[in-house]
């Protein structure tokens, strides 16, 4: 979903980092481009978690000035111009609330991230691609129903036989996730870098490292 200018209420990740402002910054301030700001929809959960909904520090003051966004919280980074200063944001809530899809799109990503990044016939993680379970040859659908994720081995060794014939049975059944599913799935893989004022509206399912 864009605003009428073009300004998207879905996360920008990697967006252009640029600007004419200038930044004081004391011992403990971080530089602004490494301050994204987490985007929270209207009820405080973030609108990804997997990637983390993040805008950068540009589109999140946009925001706020545009009166789309409430400021939840800030870092102690500042940017400045000769008549304006502002605190960057760190957190940010949606002041209107965006309905997700009831379900995600069939993509490869949503794919392996259904899968946990796994092979569904060994577990291994490495050289991922997908495999139909019941092969296209015999009638077999790209469909959530009928693709899983399989490491390139098992998928070369399974070919076009069906998984019974072959003893090769997903440990995962194919199955159309729910939004909410495949956002839980997500919370297994905490990015390597969360702000403190991030962690009150995260919940991730597994121990962060230190």
């Amino acid at each position: 979903m864009a605003f009428a200018d073009g300004t998207s209420l879905v996360p920008s990740f990697g967006s252009s980092l640029g600007a004419a402002m200038s930044t004081k910054l004391g011992a403990a301030r971080r530089a602004p481009e490494a301050c994204p700001a987490l985007v929270l929809n209207a009820d405080f959960r973030p609108l990804s978690y997997y990637p983390l909904s993040l805008w950068s520090w540009q589109d999140a003051i946009k925001a706020v000035f545009l009166e789309r966004v409430n400021i939840v919280s800030n870092y102690e980074t500042s940017v400045r111009s000769p008549s304006f200063s502002m605190a960057l944001p760190s957190v940010v809530s949606l002041k209107s609330y965006v309905k997700p899809p009831q379900y995600p799109a069939f993509t490869r990503f949503n794919l392996f991230l259904w899968d946990r990044f796994s092979c569904q016939y060994c577990g291994d993680q490495l050289d991922l691609t997908f495999d139909h379970v019941v092969p296209r040859s015999k009638g077999g659908m790209t469909t959530w129903r009928n693709v899983v994720a399989a490491c390139s081995p098992c998928n070369l060794r399974k070919a076009n036989h069906m998984p019974d014939k072959i003893g090769m049975v997903p440990m995962q059944k194919p199955y159309q996730p729910t939004m909410h599913e495949l956002h839980r799935n997500g919370r297994y893989f905490p990015p390597n870098y969360l702000h403190d004022s991030w962690m009150d509206y995260l919940y991730w399912d597994s121990a962060l490292e230190p």
